[in-house]
């Protein structure tokens, strides 16, 4: 079956007004500049980060809160009530997580990069406010949902990693003040793997299994290795928090197999997804898309080096850029750029009820500004974290400014003919 005409019947029915996952949208395209800029600022610290508060820390949750998951929550809110046939319960909660949301991200920064803690808790706790709106939400429509079980239970399981997650963020806060923590390194690096391969790491595995094959026309997976994936990618999840809590190498290496399998699952669907297509040309989105595979696959092969001991400068570093920016983010931007419109489209309908064409509502030159700038920006600041040289890294951070200039050009006018019509 073909799995844009699986789910999309009767998708007009589930709709939520359109400001409310645009707003989300608009919010992760601001944050995603603001990353840049801090980074810039804060370049002379990044490559010998290993934890604490400063301007690496507020570019960290600069992009893992105010871009990943400000984009995730917009994309949820709207994509999972179409997905699961099930429309959201309560559009009110889902504007007031986005009214929590971003100045809870803003003074939460701001305490990170001054190194205050009670700023960082103040901000901390509307952050969690936001969240837990969004986790109600979100666990009330899985609830109600029954036609892709993959899905939903990749969705369940994003939300317990959040849970977790939100525990040690609060934990870990509360100690850069007391210090009543023995092992707040540890807790914080849990706490970062549980962010990026947990909570967006479900969800972008889940999704994936719902939004490539959409966007590409192609025959929905099989449901027998997406299920592998989610059991593998959960136990690797315990081995490696326990690896680290309890310093047991065995599990180290145990947790490192059960990832490279779980990848090799992923990557097996979405090769059958494309292999099945009928949309021939994928456009600029499904280069960063399958740029971002090739960049999981190589932050697991640096956790792997990182872990052996391997003579890997800055490894620390090195990997969790890969991580958040060559993965995550590269992923997040190829499907934004194909969310935004279809969504747009779906809303803007002319009035003889047909969508308006994609092509009207995508505009291609902020978006090859974008990849190229995107893509420049990785390269020199992999090569500033290596070398441990600050000014490649703020030369990689006024391409990354740039490119996330153009993104925010493409989404503000992406919302500007949503609003207008046109």
């Amino acid at each position: 079956m073909n799995m844009a005409n699986s789910f999309l019947g009767g998708a007009q029915d589930r709709l939520l007004p359109a400001s409310i996952p645009f707003r989300f949208f608009l919010a992760a395209a601001l944050f995603h500049v603001l990353a840049w800029a801090i980074l810039f600022v804060g370049a002379e610290e990044v490559a010998s980060f290993r934890g604490g508060p400063g301007k690496t820390l507020a570019a960290i949750h600069l992009v893992t809160l105010g871009v990943l998951t400000m984009a995730a929550m917009g994309a949820s809110y709207q994509l999972l009530p179409v997905v699961t046939r099930r429309p959201l319960a309560r559009d009110g909660p889902a504007r007031l997580s986005f009214w929590l949301m971003v100045p809870g991200i803003v003074i939460l920064t701001l305490g990170m990069g001054l190194a205050t803690p009670s700023t960082m808790l103040v901000g901390a706790a509307l952050v969690c406010g936001g969240l837990l709106l969004f986790l109600v939400l979100t666990a009330d429509n899985l609830r109600r949902a029954s036609s892709l079980p993959v899905v939903s239970t990749h969705g369940w399981l994003a939300l317990v990693s959040l849970v977790i997650l939100a525990t040690l963020g609060i934990l870990l806060i509360v100690d850069f003040e007391s210090g009543f923590l023995d092992s707040h390194s540890d807790l914080a690096l849990i706490h970062m793997i549980i962010g990026s391969f947990g909570f967006m790491g479900f969800l972008v595995l889940g999704l994936s299994l719902v939004l490539v094959p959409m966007f590409a026309l192609s025959q929905s997976p099989s449901r027998t290795p997406g299920w592998l994936q989610a059991a593998l990618t959960s136990l690797m999840l315990a081995c490696i928090s326990g690896a680290i809590f309890f310093e047991i190498l065995s599990l180290f290496w145990i947790s490192a197999t059960l990832a490279i399998i779980a990848a090799c699952c992923y990557l097996w669907l979405m090769r059958s997804a494309l292999a099945s297509r009928m949309r021939k040309r994928l456009g600029l989105s499904f280069v960063l898309i399958r740029a971002s595979w090739a960049m999981m696959v190589l932050a697991l092969a640096l956790g792997v080096a990182w872990l052996a001991d391997a003579p890997l400068p800055n490894a620390p570093t090195l990997t969790g850029f890969v991580i958040l920016v060559g993965w995550l983010l590269t992923f997040l931007f190829g499907i934004l750029q194909r969310i935004m419109p279809f969504l747009a489209s779906m809303h803007a309908a002319d009035k003889s009820g047909r969508p308006q064409l994609l092509s009207e509502l995508t505009p291609e030159n902020p978006l090859k500004v974008h990849l190229i700038c995107h893509f420049t920006a990785i390269l020199m600041c992999v090569t500033g974290i290596v070398i441990n040289e600050s000014l490649v890294l703020q030369g990689g951070a006024v391409f990354g400014l740039i490119g996330a200039v153009a993104f925010l050009t493409f989404a503000t006018r992406v919302t500007l003919k949503l609003r207008h019509g046109k």
